[in-house]
């Protein structure tokens, strides 16, 4: 395996001890960083946005790819060590900051469109990250995303399977997911406990899937759909009457077989559709 020595050599010279905080692990097999720039299918004319530089595993092929990257990284050390070691191509813009702080439609404007991203994600961060993307969907190109194996898994997780859930939900009904490649924990310094899928999540331009859909109004969605998972266990008429305080359990049971949904069935049985069409019933009575 092409392991890349210099990773560690610079965490040991620098003090750049990988950050449990911050759940750090640094991908230092450079056939893969290779690998997952090509399966990326940037352009040479692209401008992309890496969340998360580190030591510049990913940055530098995809440098050698694109006209221009932005690195988003939070770690002073880091940031230090990549500034004054001139590590970064020319071509690569270093900012330091909290990617989950950042404003994705003042970022959209710098890259002159939609944002088009790539990341090798702290564990930790991934679902915050993700809903961040669904929330910032009007501006969203596509993401290529190195996840934790079971958090990817639940992004293309067929109806009625254990892993389905909000965010196969709310993806489903603005994306397209693609898995692109599997790494093994042998890949990282520090080894992870557990296997990484890099996955392409793609938004414009529109997915059949999701142009398919009727119109709807995505914070309607989302709370419907958070609703009906909360208490996954219950049907739906309970999750969604539990959620709703106040609201009549015949209410929410005329919703239902309004849009031709058993009030019975639990939320892990319902399409993105079904979902949509759900939302859109609640929005005429205000929202969910």
């Amino acid at each position: 395996m092409n392991n890349d020595p210099l990773i560690k050599q610079i965490l040991r010279e620098q003090s750049l001890a990988p950050s449990k905080r911050l759940g750090q692990n640094f991908l230092v097999h450079r056939q893969t960083a290779a690998a997952i720039v090509s399966r990326a299918g940037v352009g040479p004319d692209e401008t992309v946005v890496e969340l998360g530089v580190g030591l510049g595993s990913l940055t530098v092929p995809l440098a050698q790819r694109v006209a221009r990257v932005i690195g988003l990284e939070l770690d002073s050390g880091i940031i230090k060590w990549q500034r004054e070691s001139g590590n970064l191509p020319d071509n690569v813009e270093l900012r330091h900051q909290d990617l989950l702080k950042a404003d994705f439609a003042e970022l959209a404007g710098r890259c002159g469109g939609r944002l088009k991203i790539m990341a090798n994600l702290p564990y930790s961060i991934s679902n915050p990250l993700l809903f961040k993307l669904i929330e910032n969907r009007v501006v969203m190109g596509w993401a290529v995303l190195m996840l934790q194996k079971e958090v990817a898994e639940r992004l293309t997780a067929p109806v009625g399977s254990k892993e389905y859930g909000v965010v196969s939900v709310l993806l489903g009904a603005c994306a397209s997911v693609k898995t692109l490649l599997h790494v093994g924990p042998e890949q990282f310094h520090p080894r992870p406990k557990v296997d990484s899928l890099v996955v392409r999540i793609t938004f414009d331009p529109v997915p059949a899937g999701v142009s398919s859909l009727p119109p709807h109004d995505p914070a309607v969605l989302a709370r419907v759909v958070k609703a009906a998972f909360q208490q996954r266990r219950k049907t739906l008429l309970n999750a969604l009457a539990a959620a709703s305080p106040g609201r009549d359990k015949q209410v929410v049971a005329k919703v239902l077989d309004g849009v031709g949904i058993d009030a019975g069935l639990r939320a892990e049985r319902l399409t993105v559709a079904d979902f949509v069409a759900l939302a859109n019933a609640f929005a005429v009575l205000g929202g969910a």
